[in-house]
C-alpha cells in the first residue's frame, strides 16, 4: 500500500472540494475507489477525467495495472472546454 498525493484540476476540483489529499492505495483502481466511494458527483466527473502518475498519461491502460509508489503524485484532469 502506497500514500499518495491526489491533485484535482478545474470540475474534478470543485466536484472533491479539496484541491490535493493523500490517500492510501496500491494501484490506480483502488485509488479510485476510495476517492469516490461517498462522492457521487467526483464519481462522474472521474469517469470524464484523464490521469497522470508522476506526470506520465495513464492513457488507456487498465487502472488495475498501475501500481502505485509512496510519494506518488497522481493528477485528475477532466475535460477542459475552450480553445
Amino acid at each position: 500500500m502506497a500514500l499518495v498525493i491526489v491533485r484535482y484540476w478545474a470540475a474534478a476540483k470543485e466536484a472533491a472540494g479539496v484541491a490535493e489529499e493523500r490517500v492510501e492505495a496500491a494501484n490506480l483502481a483502488e485509488l479510485m475507489t476510495k476517492i469516490t466511494s461517498d462522492r457521487d458527483r467526483l464519481a462522474r466527473v472521474m469517469t470524464l477525467s484523464s490521469f497522470l502518475v508522476n506526470g506520465d498519461p495513464v492513457g488507456r491502460r487498465a487502472h488495475e495495472t498501475i501500481i502505485l509508489t509512496d510519494g506518488a503524485t497522481v493528477e485528475v484532469l477532466p475535460p477542459f472546454a475552450g480553445g
